[in-house]
């Protein structure tokens, strides 16, 4: 009944707080593990919320996705803030745990990469990252073969009247997203028009407010990394710094960055 639930029971906080296991005596290791535990809570919220939301668009209904995307923005904002508490590790620090680490390493974080294909950022190599695990992979491959948020937004342009050219209607959806003339133009009327056409150019918004955020923990990853291990090549291989600078070039929604010099 629910009278008897209690706050830890409801919670499952004794599975929660026993699911630290620091496999060395470094005192900063339980840092570095809460705060990547923590951090795929967030991206667990932010999933459930942009699904929902991604359905709302598609059936037309912006005012509860409006929600959801704002309530994203605002974890994101928490998915920021973790770097000020990680980058109070030292490289020092760092060091005494790295050999503990093995290859494991946050690139290899599959709910970071389902919300990148979500937003629309798709590239297939990712998805042979995760084949060791074939659920996961499955997974990414399935959202791969489904329009993506922003792909759902350029639909709704269309439905409602503004030009959306077929190609990009009918593009293959599993591809990374690429520029559209076409796309540039239909926003670029909607910022124009802001009172002919209010919802969207509020969708517009909850979108910039996305890829902003989500380039902003971007590059507090970057600095963090940077700051802790300088140019190291990553544990899970990667060339580290240079890897997560070139990620920073990229965009989710490029008209709705290049929108703004159009107008």
């Amino acid at each position: 009944m629910a009278q008897d639930v209690t706050y830890s029971g409801y919670l499952d906080l004794d599975r929660i707080l026993s699911a630290q296991h620091p496999a060395s005596d470094a005192h900063d290791e339980m840092l570095f593990i809460i705060v990547h535990q923590a951090s795929e809570l967030w991206l667990k919220l932010c999933l459930h919320e942009l699904e929902e939301a991604r359905q709302h668009i598609a059936r037309d209904d912006l005012r509860p996705a409006f929600k959801m995307l704002s309530r994203v923005a605002r974890a994101q904002g928490q998915l920021i803030q973790s770097w000020d508490v990680l980058s109070t590790m030292t490289p020092h620090d760092y060091s005494t745990i790295r050999p503990h680490l093995g290859g494991s390493s946050g690139f290899q974080s599959w709910q970071y990469r389902l919300m990148e294909f979500t937003l629309g950022g798709r590239n297939p190599d990712m998805i042979a990252i995760h084949s060791a695990t074939p659920e996961v992979a499955e997974r990414l491959r399935d959202e791969a073969e489904r329009p993506s948020i922003y792909d759902e937004a350029v639909r709704l342009l269309a439905r409602r009247g503004l030009s959306i050219d077929v190609d990009v209607l009918a593009r293959d959806i599993s591809l990374p997203y690429q520029h559209s003339p076409s796309v540039e133009a239909a926003w670029a009327e909607i910022y124009r028009h802001p009172n002919r056409y209010w919802d969207l150019y509020e969708l517009a918004e909850k979108l910039v407010d996305l890829e902003y955020h989500f380039q902003r923990w971007r590059f507090g990853h970057l600095k963090t990394v940077e700051r802790i291990i300088g140019f190291k090549t990553g544990t899970g291989g990667t060339p580290g710094v240079p890897y997560l600078a070139g990620v920073l070039k990229s965009a989710f929604f490029p008209e709705l960055l290049s929108v703004r010099t159009a107008i």
